[in-house]
Formats: C-alpha cells, structure tokens, sequence
C-alpha cells in the first residue's frame, strides 16, 4: 500500500469529510475503512465522481490520510483530482460529499460531473 502522508498530498480532505468518512466506517462495523474517489466518464458533463466506502487498496492505488482517516485514490483518477478539496457538508439542502475541483471546466448543475 503507497500510504501517503496528508503534507505531500496532491489533493486536500476536510476535517469535516473525515469525520464522515469515521462515522460511516462506524456504522459499518468496520473502523478500518477508508473513502475510495474515483473519476469514471459519464454524467452530463463528461466526467464523473464515484464515492464508497473500501478496505481493499489495488496496486495503483494512492492512500492519503487527513485528520485521521484514509482517502484511496487511482493513479488514473488523480490526473483530474490535482489540486481538489474534498469536503463534506449537512446543509438544507442535501447532505453529501463535495469536492471543489481547479481542474474542472465546467461542472453540471448537481456538481457530481465535470469536464476538464
């Protein structure tokens, strides 16, 4: 596993997305578990973002820790993750993972898809 330490990492995750990512691994009784993002082609705008829950990292795989938990990303799907901010918000609205991509350029309406 190429575990990487939050200070060389190429991206940022909240305080506020790790927790989440802490609790959601609680809830399912496996405290090791880590956030996988990856990118995959789709969505209305070209390029979409794929959340979920991983305890299994694959040879390409980059492991970040922010605040006290692990973030899993792919080689491939960091290209496009440079630079990005990962973060969680509970608002009125909806409550979801959220990510503040400088790479994007142009996001849909939902902000789950992207083009770069």
């Amino acid at each position: 596993m190429n575990n990487i330490s939050s200070d060389s990492a190429p991206l940022v995750m909240t305080k506020a997305a790790a927790e989440r990512v802490r609790v959601l691994a609680a809830s399912e009784g496996n405290p090791a578990l880590m956030l996988r993002l990856a990118v995959s082609g789709g969505g209305c705008s070209g390029f979409s973002y794929n959340f979920s829950m991983d305890g299994a990292v694959t040879g390409d795989d980059r492991v970040y820790e922010f605040h006290g938990s692990k973030l899993i990303v792919d080689e491939t799907s960091m290209d496009l993750l440079k630079g990005c901010q990962i973060d969680y918000v509970d608002d009125l609205m909806a409550a979801s993972f959220r990510i503040s991509n400088p790479n994007a350029t142009s996001t849909c309406g939902c902000g789950t898809s992207f083009s770069a």
